[in-house]
């Protein structure tokens, strides 16, 4: 963990787990939906589109919580090049 000192924000921490945590129920109705043999293509990838963008709303929740309160810090810090790298590293899995 190069940042050992930077934490994500409790607050935006725990907002991020409960959208975590509704998006695994709504995944799990999915898979529920799938071992009926009936469902439709179409319901089901309405069903994915609503849990992948709730991950995203996640992602973007983070990204912006670390965008305020790491990388607008970073120059204080002295730490410019390494949180930028480490950000482009991130954001390469989006």
């Amino acid at each position: 963990m190069p940042h050992a000192h930077l934490h994500l924000d409790p607050k935006v921490r725990e907002e991020a787990r409960r959208r975590l945590l509704s998006a695994k129920g709504h995944l799990e109705g999915v898979l529920r939906m799938l071992e009926d043999e009936g469902v439709y293509c179409v319901d089901v990838l309405k069903q994915l589109k609503a849990v992948q963008g709730a991950l995203d709303r996640v992602g973007e929740m983070v990204l912006r919580a670390h965008l305020r309160d790491h990388v607008a810090t970073a120059h204080e810090r002295g730490d410019v090049e390494e949180i930028v790298e480490e950000l482009m590293e991130a954001l390469k899995y989006r």
